[in-house]
């Protein structure tokens, strides 16, 4: 049924422009609503047409990393399930695994309204939401709920970010905060320094204050489970290497391949509309396909710098198979959408998975995890 929506979708895109945050917040409400009455008839009907219409599976893309198991490669990025409202049904939509939050300690409400804006011509999403959600506490209790009525069926990770109001010179013990709340209810957990909505934030990527947040969460978790850092995608090539140096230092399982970035020039659209500024006079980060080339170029060099030792998730203007295959081949083993996601309608997910299966047979390869990083065997 859902699939003979599909030639609709770009007009209902078109209508949902002028307001996208709202868009986003009654999707999200629609989706927590199906879930928790999933034991109704329709409901169960309605969520077996979207595993139908957006599932699609392949023994050549399933791999295991840090003891989980992943069906696919492809999962979805955080920013779009901040409070963790769908993190029950977001396997149904054919993700191999999600990430929720960003999530803080503290529950914030987020910087001022307008803060989401679309970029139609260039394919990409403008924000500055300030890391909003209901904080730690609220979110674990959800998460809980969510698990005692079934079983996570994907590999769920959780974004944590530091509170607003919470000192930079504290904010070990601010992520340590959230860490512990979240622990059981997570499979691993990223370390977020690199928002550029959060004041300060992209300076804990660098120096002690990266250290002693890493040493306070890999104390608490004595190994147990996976912690990934994310990196902004405007760091320098020698700052990326600090940050490896002090990734192995503090036995982390991954580099999350990058965030939004701050950097506007080059974009098609010059003017935002619903300001009426310059969009190089804007605040906020930019994701979708004008990160695309700048977040594999990180990929690319983090897997050289490491010898492809330290695994990759790849996130940034991911749209479509091409753009999935080139970030793998640069070296990353799983990958996160978003604001491809959002342009391309639901279906992209079984698209790009069909699509990968068919590169691999194209290349003479069996699994997906021959394709990682085989760009660098060609130079």
């Amino acid at each position: 049924m859902l699939n003979i929506l599909k030639p609709l979708y770009p007009a209902f895109f078109a209508s949902l422009k002028s307001n996208p945050e709202s868009a986003h917040i009654t999707t999200l409400k629609l989706l927590e609503q199906l879930y928790s009455q999933g034991d109704n008839f329709w409901a169960k009907c309605i969520i077996q047409d979207i595993e139908k219409s957006f599932s699609y599976h392949h023994p050549s893309l399933c791999q295991s990393l840090w003891n989980l198991k992943f069906d696919n490669p492809l999962g979805l990025a955080p920013g779009f399930d901040k409070n963790a409202q769908g993190a029950g049904i977001w396997h149904s939509f054919g993700f191999g695994f999600a990430e929720l939050g960003a999530v803080t300690l503290h529950c914030q409400n987020g910087n001022p309204l307008p803060r989401m804006f679309r970029l139609p011509k260039d394919k990409a999403i403008l924000n500055r939401m300030g890391a909003n959600n209901q904080g730690a506490e609220v979110i674990a209790q959800r998460l809980q709920q969510t698990w005692q009525k079934k079983s996570r069926s994907i590999p769920m990770g959780i974004n944590l970010c530091k509170s607003k109001i919470t000192d930079l010179n504290q904010a070990a013990d601010d992520y340590l905060g959230s860490f512990r709340l979240l622990f059981p209810q997570a499979d691993y957990f990223v370390v977020n320094v690199s928002s550029p909505n959060t004041p300060g934030l992209r300076s804990l990527q660098g120096g002690e204050q990266l250290e002693l947040i890493l040493e306070a969460l890999q104390g608490e978790n004595k190994g147990e489970k996976p912690i990934l850092i994310k990196i902004a995608p405007d760091l320098e090539w020698e700052e990326i290497s600090t940050i490896l140096r002090v990734s192995e230092q503090y036995n982390l399982s991954g580099i999350v391949a990058t965030n939004t970035t701050i950097k506007k020039e080059g974009l098609k659209t010059e003017i935002l509309p619903e300001t009426g500024k310059l969009i190089t006079e804007e605040m906020g980060g930019i994701s979708g396909k004008p990160l695309r080339n700048r977040a594999t170029e990180v990929i690319k060099f983090i897997y050289q710098e490491t010898n492809g030792k330290l695994p990759i998730i790849g996130v940034g203007g991911i749209c479509d198979t091409e753009s999935a295959w080139e970030k793998i081949t640069a070296g990353a083993s799983l990958l996160q959408i978003y604001s491809g996601w959002v342009y391309e309608g639901p279906w992209v997910v079984k698209e790009i998975l069909q699509g990968l299966t068919k590169k691999l047979a194209e290349k003479g390869l069996n699994h997906i995890q021959q394709a990682v990083g085989i760009e660098h065997n060609n130079c």
